[in-house]
């Protein structure tokens, strides 16, 4: 057998087992599958299309026939009335489909808290980010020229009248910076962390979603320098992961700040040696920062000549997948119960 038989026979092997696994109505989304199948016979060798194609009408025979079984399973229960109290529907075999368990919190919101209660013992306040923007705060204050290639890095998503949905955390520096210039001029540095939903037009894979969170960081005194960037981080992580850690940057390109870096960490699961989790490196990339560009201080009134700060920005979901190994970023925005079931 040719590796591609081999390899649409397995697949079509591992769909065969869930079809015998699922005997609710459930199946029915199960069409979608078989329809990919049905989409591989004519990449095949003609010699391979027979048993395949006899392979997959066997399936669509299965499932039909389950979604018929379902079909008279639905007529034998009582009608639910929508607009009726709860208990109205409940008895007459009717509890099965109106079943209730005890909710809990979403694992990002859990692990948000943990990652906000440091940065509240560090001293920093928090303000939460918008779900909708406009092109002055996504990117003009942010020092993107308009119609500069670098927007292109932040392809997000757009309204006819030309709002957008954030692509990160920063869209809230400009507002941050504002409203702090008299913490400045009292001799209070503005420390603050900005925690909020992001979009992008994303190809979406395991690594990569349209929608997650972000947490960003500001903090502008007077003779600020990176070395204070590299400390603050370092100091969080170490909370967070709650052992000592190393730490190293390389230099990167963003638009609102200057210098900016990669800031990648030891890994915390195995102490450099290498294991699945770091793709067995030793350091795992966790997020972009540096020091804030001279002109986003400006656009904001802060005299960068007087002052300096930095920023960063941290994904989440991404912190989340690292701490409890999960290997698909999708299953954060899934809404599948299975999965979210781990967590309480």
């Amino acid at each position: 057998m040719s590796y591609q038989n081999k390899k649409i026979a397995d697949v079509a092997e591992l769909l065969q087992k869930r079809l015998e696994e699922l005997k609710d109505k459930a199946t029915i989304l199960r069409a979608i599958e078989l329809k990919a199948l049905y989409a591989e016979l004519p990449t095949l060798k003609p010699e391979e299309k027979a048993m395949f194609g006899k392979e997959i009408n066997k399936l669509k025979a299965d499932l039909a026939n389950q979604v018929a079984e379902a079909h008279v399973e639905g007529e034998k229960l009582d009608p639910i009335d929508v607009t009726a109290p709860f208990d109205v529907n409940v008895g007459n075999n009717k509890p099965s489909l109106l079943s209730a368990e005890q909710g809990s919190r979403h694992p990002l919101m859990t692990e948000l808290d943990k990652v906000l209660s440091i940065f509240y013992r560090m001293g920093f306040t928090a303000i939460e980010s918008r779900q909708i923007d406009d092109d002055y705060h996504m990117f003009e204050t942010l020092n993107f020229p308009k119609d500069h290639p670098a927007r292109d890095d932040y392809d997000t998503f757009m309204t006819k009248e030309g709002l957008i949905a954030p692509a990160h955390t920063s869209t809230m520096q400009n507002r941050v910076l504002k409203a702090g210039k008299k913490d400045l001029e009292a001799g209070q540095p503005i420390a603050t962390v900005i925690p909020g939903r992001v979009f992008r037009n994303e190809d979406l894979d395991a690594r990569h979603e349209h929608t997650f969170y972000q947490l960003e960081g500001v903090y502008v005194s007077k003779g600020i320098n990176a070395g204070n960037l590299i400390a603050t981080l370092k100091t969080f992580l170490e909370e967070y992961y709650q052992q000592e850690l190393d730490v190293k940057t390389q230099p990167f390109y963003f638009p609102f700040t200057e210098p900016s870096f990669e800031f990648a960490i030891s890994c915390p699961f195995c102490a450099k040696k290498g294991c699945p989790i770091c793709s067995y490196a030793g350091w795992i990339e966790l997020l972009g920062c540096g020091m804030i560009h001279p002109h986003v201080l400006k656009m904001a009134g802060i005299d960068p000549n007087e002052y300096t700060g930095f920023a960063w920005g941290m994904g989440i979901d991404r912190l989340v997948m690292m701490k409890e190994n999960i290997e698909d970023v999708r299953h954060s925005e899934s809404g599948k119960l299975e999965f979210l079931r781990q967590f309480k």
